[in-house]
Order: structure tokens, then C-alpha cells, then sequence
């Protein structure tokens, strides 16, 4: 995948303006690297994208239709956090009657669960309402506007309100989980499970602290971050080359710490 002459006339900005800035010397690399990354990745999604079109290659939402603003490689090439693929096809096997998906940004996981889920209700929620079209345009585009609403933000007080089914809490909310996560302010959050984005870059320490509030009542499982070369070989012509830095973009999920995952099952 070559780059095309404005992405390279964009990267050469980015670089200038960045090398010329006061930082010191190891931040100004840092930013660097990190900006002609992510511009580089936005570049093989749009690649990928000429290929493949707009449904999700593989992974547990495999045909999903996404919109536009979902071009990072992970989520079309459906590899979007791999890690987790196992606790999503045990979400489907459990059979929810209705999933809390608290910080759904563009609608990835409330789309694809709805999708692989016929009767699941979805509330997606997330306080930028900038992003609740985009998800409106996801679902409607996928079929499941009737069982996904979108809403603003959600307070710890709402759990009580699905205490009669069989719920499942998705939550990534960049580190206020802290907040949200607490069995003894919420006693509602005893009767459903949870599977959250423990943000312990943003908050060291929290991984720790919301597991212990969940043993006495909940299985625990905590799923670590792991790297990942995707299988791309059916995009790549027999003959063709893909250079090893492209192929570590297309799985790179723009990471900068430590977010593992918790999955709190209730005890039986």
C-alpha cells in the first residue's frame, strides 16, 4: 500500500511543525511517531476500505455495515479489540435481555451485539452528543433501530431500573468507571454482569480497586491487552508485498498504557 501524494505532503507538515516546536527532544519524538502513526492508519483504512467496502471483514460482527467515520483498520478489519472476541461470543451464549452500553462512542459494540442478538434490547449511551448521530445512522443502516435507543449520559441511580432482567453492563468511559463501578452505592449492579474497560493508564490503581468491590459477589476475569499482526492475506494479491510497518497499523488500536479488561460474572 503505497502513500498517496497528500497523505505524504500531510506527514511531512505534521513532522515540520512537530520538530520545530520547544518540547524537549524525547516528547517532540514521541508526538511524532504517534501523529504520522495515526495518520498513516487512517490512510490504510481508507486503503482497506476500496477493497472490502463498508462491512466489518471478520471477527464477531463480520457484516456489519459501518459508517464513515468508522475508518481506523481494527474495526473494519474486525480484529477491534481481539483480546476481548471470546467474552463477546460468551455475551451471545448467555442471551441477555438487555445490554447497558455505557460509552458507546460510534455504536460498534450496540450495532454488532444487537446484530448477533435478535431479541436484545440496547441502551447505548454517551454524554458527547456529538457522536448519537452517527450511531442513529449505524443501527438504522444495520436494521436494529428498534432495539437500540441512544441517550445521554447515565447515572449510577438508573441500574435499578433493569433489576428485573437479565442485564449486561458494557462499559468503556475512560476511567470513570471508578465512579459508576461501585456495588455499594448501586447495590443493582449485584444482579447483573459487567464487562468494563479498566482505564489504568488514566488511573493507576483502578484495576484493583473495582475488582475487589466485585468478589464477594462476582466471578472475576481480567483480560490483559495483547498486540496483534491481523490476518490480511486474503486482501493481499499473491504477488503483492505488504511492508511490516503497515501490517503492525493495521492491528494498532493507538494504546498509550494499560486498559485491561474486567469481566464480572455473578456467582451462581
Amino acid at each position: 500500500m503505497n502513500y498517496l501524494p497528500e497523505e505524504a505532503r500531510i506527514s511531512l507538515g505534521i513532522a515540520e511543525s512537530i520538530l520545530k516546536g520547544n518540547e524537549p527532544d524525547p516528547l517532540r519524538i514521541k508526538k511524532l511517531c504517534w501523529s504520522l502513526m495515526l495518520l498513516r492508519s487512517t490512510g490504510l483504512g481508507n486503503a482497506i476500505r476500496q477493497i472490502i467496502g463498508d462491512n466489518v471483514y471478520g471477527g464477531p460482527f463480520k457484516g456489519m455495515k459501518l459508517v464513515k467515520t468508522c475508518s481506523r483498520p481494527p474495526l473494519l478489519l474486525g480484529c477491534y479489540e481481539h483480546e476481548l472476541h471470546p467474552t463477546v461470543e460468551d455475551v451471545i451464549r448467555r442471551g441477555y435481555d438487555r445490554i447497558l452500553n455505557i460509552g458507546c462512542s460510534l455504536g460498534y459494540y450496540a450495532t454488532g451485539l444487537a446484530l448477533r442478538m435478535p431479541s436484545v434490547q440496547v441502551e447505548a449511551f454517551d454524554i458527547d452528543t456529538n457522536v448519537h448521530e452517527h450511531i442513529k445512522t449505524m443501527i438504522t443502516q444495520n436494521g436494529v433501530q428498534d432495539r437500540v435507543r441512544v441517550s445521554g449520559e447515565f447515572f449510577g441511580k438508573d441500574f435499578e431500573k433493569y433489576t428485573q432482567e437479565k442485564t449486561l453492563v458494557l462499559m468503556d468511559i475512560e476511567g470513570d468507571e471508578e465512579t459508576l463501578l461501585d456495588p455499594t452505592a448501586f447495590p443493582a449492579l449485584t444482579t447483573m454482569d459487567v464487562v468494563v474497560e479498566l482505564h489504568e493508564v488514566m488511573r493507576p490503581g483502578i484495576m484493583d480497586k473495582i475488582v475487589k468491590r466485585f468478589e464477594p459477589t462476582h466471578d472475576i476475569e481480567v483480560i490483559e491487552n495483547k498486540n496483534l499482526l491481523p490476518d490480511v492475506s486474503g486482501l493481499v494479491p499473491a504477488n503483492g508485498f505488504l511492508d511490516p510497518y503497515d501490517h503492525m497499523l493495521l492491528g494498532w488500536e493507538s494504546r498509550d498504557g494499560k486498559t485491561p479488561w474486567g469481566v464480572f460474572r455473578k456467582k451462581a
